[in-house]
């Protein structure tokens, strides 16, 4: 794994990690909406929310656009698809692990002795 790609899933990561982000990435994921309509849930101040917003714009997550006033943001897939591919990946290493083990663990219940069937 490149630095930059390890980079980009710390970010992505450190991002998910506060709940008020986690739930702006959620309604994003209904389609494009500006700051207000993304700070009406919270009982946060608009520029409070914007705190959150350049953090997610910062990890890559979102991006934000400009139409007339308005400044909506828009949820990046592709990034969080790169942590979620990530997540899918160590989660198949791990139950091959476990599977591993479990099947150790069932022959030396077998065998508690340590006899081999041989």
């Amino acid at each position: 794994m490149t630095t930059t790609v390890e980079q980009r899933l710390d970010a992505t990561f450190a991002a998910l990690a506060d709940p008020t982000r986690r739930a702006i990435v959620t309604r994003l994921t209904a389609g494009d909406a500006t700051v207000k309509e993304l700070a009406e849930p919270f009982d946060l101040s608009l520029p409070g929310i914007s705190k959150h917003l350049k953090v997610l714009e910062r990890s890559g997550l979102i991006t934000r656009s400009r139409q007339a006033q308005f400044r909506p943001c828009h949820l990046e897939r592709d990034q969080l698809d790169a942590a979620v591919d990530w997540i899918e990946a160590n989660r198949r290493l791990w139950s091959q692990r476990f599977d591993q083990l479990d099947v150790h663990l069932r022959t030396l219940q077998a065998n508690p002795n340590g006899e081999n069937d041989a």
